[in-house]
């Protein structure tokens, strides 16, 4: 397991940039949370917001709390002689998906290029389990990884213009849900009918950075039962 190599960015007058690692890795994480934990704890109310990512924290300060020397130094005390999180971190998830050709138009065609059948490739991408690295693009977008090497995947080449809510796809080496109707370049496997994204929800998003997912693959009836949307992607209104 790689170790923290603390290096502080300025981001803006009240925010920093702590960029711990440099390789996107699943043994990042626990890292990450430990961070997170202990500057929360010494920031207090003088911590406006941190934002986890791949292998960065971004950290927003109250400057009429804190001057950024004493930000700074108190970045590093705190960083100092860090341990990960032995816990799991985060929430554990079940996201049901219908994997279909009618929902995720890219499953049969990445099937092919991959030299495997479809149910292979679903049994593949559903049997693993997926860490939330960050939240970011639209609101709820989780990018989870990481995806195994025999089923990773360029973005298209052209993005489409619409993408359904609930669509499942893979980039390269990552997962993820699209929250809303937005234009994305991702592969489409599917649909689930959970909403990932929703003002009721304790932070708006039902995923945070350190959640671990599964996707659960099911069947049409049990889709709709569950209120998925089943409007195939060129029909979309």
């Amino acid at each position: 397991m790689s170790t923290p190599q603390l290096r502080i960015e300025v981001a803006a007058i009240d925010a920093f940039i702590l960029r711990l690692f440099e390789r996107i890795d699943e043994a990042n994480m626990p890292w990450l949370l430990a961070a997170g934990s202990r500057l929360r704890e010494a920031f207090g109310p003088a911590l406006v917001d941190l934002v986890p990512s791949y292998t960065t924290l971004l950290l927003h300060y109250d400057m009429q709390q804190l001057d950024p020397r004493r930000a700074r130094e108190l970045i590093v005390s705190t960083l100092t002689d860090l341990s990960p999180e032995t816990r799991a971190g985060g929430r554990s998830h079940s996201i049901p998906t219908w994997y279909d050709p009618r929902v995720g138009p890219d499953l049969e065609p990445l099937a092919r290029r991959k030299n495997m059948s479809v149910a292979e490739l679903v049994q593949r991408h559903s049997q693993r389990e997926y860490q939330v690295f960050a939240l970011g693009f639209t609101p709820g977008f989780a990018f989870m990884g990481l995806v195994e090497e025999a089923l990773a995947a360029p973005r298209l080449t052209t993005p489409r213009k619409r993408i359904a809510p609930g669509s499942v796809g893979i980039a390269e080496r990552q997962t993820a849900v699209y929250p809303v109707e937005s234009p994305g370049g991702w592969n489409l496997l599917g649909r689930t009918p959970v909403r990932l994204f929703d003002l009721g929800l304790d932070g708006y998003s039902l995923l945070q950075a350190g959640d671990r997912v599964r996707f659960e693959p099911i069947d049409h009836a049990e889709f709709i039962r569950l209120g998925g949307d089943d409007t195939p992607l060129e029909t979309l209104p």
